[in-house]
């Protein structure tokens, strides 16, 4: 077979990338570029994802390999596919990046690979790249590196002293499934790398007894991703496992991706994608986690047969299933509760406790604030405000849900 140019092995890498949905850079610190050197998480480009400001930036999205030695029964790349196959160097792969951010392309670096001849080499590869970007080319752009769990724990520190952000993928939400889908894989050795990182970015905040800093590590922390639809995990056993991610290792992010079908699959994988809409509803309640107190069994008691109400965003579907805590005084109610108010968002509450602390509020004053007050009516009073028997009415849900679709018959 013929070599291929690097313009082929472009193409079918950054395509096979396109399964990994860990890929934003919320969370990392910019580097100082001013001092010379390539790159900055802090300028404008193509938007792909998010500095901790919220400005989108451009990643490099790439795989170092698709030829995989697993043969995980979810992986397009696994190693009985029938897939085409390409493998960049590692010199091609640092003459990329640096080639794609001088055209103002891209800003940083995702890089993730297969695992070809042993998981060791694999990593050893990876962190060679990231290496050489940083200490040979000066750059200070936003580097993640797909971490391999199976790798030496040497190997795993030496990445996190280049990247700005490693992720180790969980795959699945239950231990079980990974290891009938996974032969190869080990959740124990997940768990531990994951455990290993959470271990070397609390050490890195720790100064030494001269009072110097050690070097920093994964200062954008780590994030893990989780296949939803591929085995028979419900939502709420999908959100507690992530709440467990979270609260153990100190997870920055968990990325939830939709199962999509793959030639010659398994017959252990369903044959049809989840909905996109059970993704979206799992985000929204990842969100409710991180951000507004709500516990995985808090959810849980609005998802019937464990699953997430496809009409209706998790927290508003709380709401419905806990009327009994409504209405709530908004000009009285502490703040863990004025979150749980459905149409109130996080900066909405902020300005309710600052404002409430000089006057008494009143809906035009929600409305002025940003609040969805049409969502929030039956969850509140306020002065010249009472829903009445508005909360408890049969038909709240439906004034809510999304009207009926007429289904596709093709």
């Amino acid at each position: 077979m013929a070599p291929r140019i690097l313009q082929d092995k472009l193409a079918i890498l950054a395509d096979a990338a396109k399964y990994d949905a860990s890929c934003a850079s919320s969370g990392g610190q910019r580097r100082d570029a001013r001092r010379g050197g390539l790159g900055s998480s802090g300028g404008s480009g193509i938007c792909h994802a998010y500095t901790p400001d919220g400005r989108c930036i451009s990643l490099l999205k790439i795989l170092l390999t698709n030829f995989c030695i697993f043969d995980c029964a979810y992986c397009i790349n696994r190693v009985s596919s029938n897939v085409e196959r390409a493998r960049f160097t590692p010199e091609e792969v640092v003459s990329l990046t640096l080639e794609f951010y001088r055209r103002n392309y891209i800003e940083g670096l995702f890089l993730s690979s297969g695992i070809v001849r042993s998981a060791d080499q694999t990593m050893a590869e990876m962190v060679r790249i990231a290496r050489s970007l940083r200490q040979d080319h000066g750059f200070h752009g936003y580097i993640h590196l797909k971490t391999i769990p199976e790798a030496s724990p040497e190997l795993i520190r030496e990445a996190g002293l280049h990247a700005d952000r490693l992720s180790i993928n969980i795959e699945l939400p239950q231990d079980a499934s990974l290891r009938r889908l996974a032969p190869e894989k080990r959740p124990q050795t997940i768990r531990t790398a994951m455990a290993q990182v959470r271990l070397e970015t609390e050490a890195a905040g720790d100064r030494t007894h001269t009072g110097r800093k050690p070097p920093r590590f994964a200062p954008a922390g780590q994030s893990t991703q989780m296949i939803v639809g591929a085995d028979g995990a419900d939502d709420v056993a999908i959100l507690d496992s992530a709440s467990r991610l979270y609260s153990g290792y100190r997870l920055r992010r968990v990325y939830y991706s939709g199962f999509s079908p793959i030639p010659d699959a398994s017959a252990a994988l369903p044959l049809v994608k989840p909905p996109l809409m059970r993704e979206h509803r799992l985000y929204q309640a990842d969100w409710l986690l991180r951000f507004y107190g709500f516990t995985a069994e808090d959810i849980g008691t609005a998802a019937p047969g464990g699953h997430l109400d496809l009409q209706l965003d998790p927290k508003l579907a709380w709401a419905l299933q806990n009327r009994a805590l409504f209405p709530v005084a908004v000009n009285a109610a502490p703040r863990e509760m004025l979150l749980r108010v459905p149409g109130f968002g996080i900066r909405i509450v902020e300005r309710i406790l600052a404002a409430r602390r000089d006057r008494a509020l009143r809906v035009e004053d929600l409305a002025r604030m940003g609040a969805l007050v049409r969502k929030a009516r039956p969850f509140i009073m306020l002065p010249g405000w009472s829903p009445g028997a508005l909360t408890d009415a049969a038909d709240l849900r439906a004034r809510f849900a999304p009207p009926p679709r007429q289904l596709a018959l093709l």
